[in-house]
């Protein structure tokens, strides 16, 4: 077995062990106390990943969607193409003021979101197959490592869409599964972008059973880049199909709080939105995401 391939077994098997104990912050493991799993952890038990070559040990926390303020339930986003450095560095600053659950950006955009936002309850949430989901599962798989790789504990990846109009769910399940492996895998949740407004309600339950039985953890509405956003009626009936535990993400024209509690009321456990700043605190911004 080569170095490569030892280092990453190491920190998969690290960050799965922290992450089940519960661990959510590197404080936790401050003083150099143990964190009592199946097999004890302590921080001189990491010796080996670092001899193995890594330089900087990370890890994704908790899930953060929980009840709470509203700022917890939001995914604070810019996935517009002329998004700049120092727009991504406005944005981190945003959640982090705010503590918003997560920060979602282009994956070119994760590493500096980590970077910026490491040590803090704000995590990077990232977008594959990304607007148009019509790429092989190959790529969106490799998408989702790299973003991984890069920092990223959430990756939202686009459903493939004309597969399942077609009746092709064999393929949907497929694409599905490889980009849950590969989150699931290296520590990180996934949730399935369905693009409610190109579907019709039977499709709507179909795509969301699909996701579930794939292994997501979410599902989610819209891009923000079609025909239309989230509605309450979609986001009823995504959560009436995937049950009272598994996540689901109202995406696209939540623009402001009334919306965003109309959305949580119909079920929903996460907002995306780039309005996240007026709907926290209760105002209104224009655009459509």
């Amino acid at each position: 077995m080569n170095d490569e391939t030892r280092l990453e077994e190491l920190l998969v098997e690290v960050g799965r062990r922290l992450v089940a104990a519960g661990v959510t912050s590197l404080d936790d493991l401050d003083g150099g106390r143990c964190v009592d799993l199946a097999l004890r952890i302590c921080p001189e038990d990491l010796q080996e990943v670092i001899q193995a070559g890594a330089c900087r040990l990370g890890m994704c926390g908790s899930d953060p969607t929980r009840v709470g303020d509203m700022a917890s339930h939001i995914d604070h986003t810019l996935l517009k193409t002329d998004a700049t450095a120092a727009e991504i560095d406005v944005l981190c600053g945003e959640a982090l003021d705010n503590n918003f659950a997560s920060v979602c950006v282009n994956s070119s955009w994760v590493r500096r979101c980590s970077e910026i936002l490491g040590g803090s309850p704000v995590i990077v949430c990232t977008v594959v197959g990304f607007p148009l989901g019509a790429c092989s599962p190959e790529t969106k798989a490799y998408e989702a490592r790299r973003a991984i790789e890069d920092g990223a504990c959430e990756v939202d990846m686009v459903l493939a869409v004309g597969a399942l109009k077609a009746w092709d769910d064999v393929v949907v399940r497929r694409d599905i599964s490889g980009v849950a492996e590969t989150c699931h895998r290296l520590g990180a949740r996934l949730k399935v972008i369905l693009e409610t407004c190109l579907l019709t309600p039977d499709e709507i339950v179909r795509a969301s059973r699909l996701a579930r039985e794939a292994g997501a953890d979410f599902v989610k509405t819209s891009t923000g880049f079609s025909s239309g956003g989230a509605t309450v009626e979609d986001v009823e009936l995504m959560r009436q199909t995937v049950g009272p535990t598994m996540g689901v993400k109202a995406s696209g024209g939540v623009r402001d709080r009334a919306t965003a509690e109309a959305m949580i009321a119909a079920g929903a456990t996460r907002i995306g939105a780039s309005a996240s700043v007026a709907i926290v605190r209760g105002g209104r911004a224009s655009g459509t995401y």
